[in-house]
């Protein structure tokens, strides 16, 4: 990491970095020592981190001045779109928190966008380094926050009474680097600690990798009253539980999918017992297939979307559904069949094409389809391999955009 960060932000350095951003890292590294004074590694750190937060946090891509630390945090770290969804959920809380604290701060993302919106944040982050680099760079975006420098667990001792949410994004990497995903395994271990929060705050915002397993969560995380999915052009990125300490019931469920720049693409919100309770109804394929969007399929909402948009499924376990007339704005991806089961000849004709290739509750993988029938990636088609309640079909597609 940058010892001085007044060195990192000395106008030349930053025009180096700018201009070299599209240099070889590591010719840059091999063929110079030092670049205007500095070690070649510290100005490659910057430069890496300007490509990753392009898209990832185009705020700071923009903005002149702003230091990155090792990939790694960049990593770990939310993407703009994610953190504006989380300020506009932290938003809609009646009464809306006058006063918030980011306990594990990291590279200051989340802290700064709930500060555009919450009048007093507090963002804490044990190691030096990288609080410096967060305090620095939340001056360069002009944004006031408090910032201590200490742990989760020593803020909270002394935490102001005032305080209206604690946010948590737990480190899902142990003291060996290696990634974690039990909660009680991250740092610092929410399981153990939710009931001090709960003693000195109202709310409690929690985020987790995608890969958690949603019951899991549900049984770990106490008092939990609305749990997000969070997703970005259809991949998972995220998931939140929002806990109020005096909430006694079911949680409310929302998928929601959001475009690159936080905008919701589509939100679908239900409750555990919505889902027990839809029902569902199987039929061969028709003439389209409609596959649901990575939030939705995350939450487990498989026979109530089906219910919600009067579709039938494939099968109990194919999360593919059907219909003969082409529904309009279906949240996930709508595809128009062209052949049911293809014939051999008509597989023959497309191991001269490109095609795109998916399966789902289907014996075979994309891969071992490529190479049974020789087909290439790519193209405008799709094939399905699915499993329907009597059979097991490949479908040759177009994807349609409604």
């Amino acid at each position: 990491m940058p010892t001085n960060l007044s060195e990192i932000t000395r106008p030349e350095v930053q025009d180096f970095i700018r201009s070299h951003e599209g240099a070889d890292e590591k010719e840059l590294v091999l063929s110079r020592k030092e670049i205007l004074g500095l070690p070649s590694a510290e100005i490659v750190q910057q430069i890496l981190g300007r490509r990753k937060t392009r898209k990832k946090l185009p705020s700071w891509y923009k903005t002149s001045g702003v230091v990155y630390p090792p990939t790694i945090n960049l990593e770990q770290c939310s993407s703009e779109a994610t953190a504006c969804y989380k300020q506009s959920l932290v938003g809609e809380l009646t009464p809306v928190p006058s006063v918030v604290a980011d306990v594990t701060g990291g590279f200051g993302v989340d802290s700064f966008f709930l500060s555009k919106s919450i009048s007093d944040v507090h963002y804490v982050e044990p190691d030096a380094t990288l609080f410096e680099i967060a305090r620095h760079n939340h001056r360069q975006l002009g944004v006031t926050i408090l910032h201590h420098n200490t742990s989760a667990e020593q803020f909270l001792n002394q935490m102001p009474e005032n305080v209206d949410l604690l946010y948590l994004d737990p480190s899902r990497r142990d003291v060996h680097a290696k990634r974690v995903f039990k909660l009680s395994d991250c740092t610092p271990d929410v399981t153990t600690l939710q009931k001090k929060i709960f003693e000195k705050c109202h709310w409690v915002l929690i985020k987790t990798s995608p890969l958690l397993d949603l019951q899991q969560g549900l049984r770990e995380i106490r008092s939990v009253r609305y749990m997000h999915v969070v997703a970005v052009d259809n991949e998972c990125k995220e998931l939140l539980f929002l806990a109020d300490r005096d909430f006694i019931g079911t949680p409310e469920i929302r998928a929601v999918d959001l475009y690159a720049d936080g905008s919701i693409r589509s939100a679908f919100t239900f409750t555990p017992e919505d889902e027990r309770m839809a029902p569902v109804s199987i039929r061969e394929p028709a003439r389209y297939l409609y596959e649901p969007n990575a939030a939705i399929l995350k939450a487990g909402a498989f026979k109530l979307v089906g219910e919600t948009f009067a579709l039938t499924k494939l099968a109990p376990n194919t999360h593919l559904y059907t219909s003969d007339h082409l529904l309009p704005n279906f949240p996930g991806r709508t595809f128009e069949i062209i052949t049911l089961d293809p014939d051999s000849k008509r597989m023959q004709h497309l191991s001269r094409t490109s095609i795109n290739i998916l399966t789902r509750n289907y014996p075979l993988r994309p891969e071992a389809i490529k190479k049974k029938y020789q087909l290439q990636d790519g193209g405008d088609h799709y094939l399905i391999g699915f499993s329907s309640a009597r059979k097991k079909h490949l479908a040759l597609c177009i994807r349609l955009q409604v």
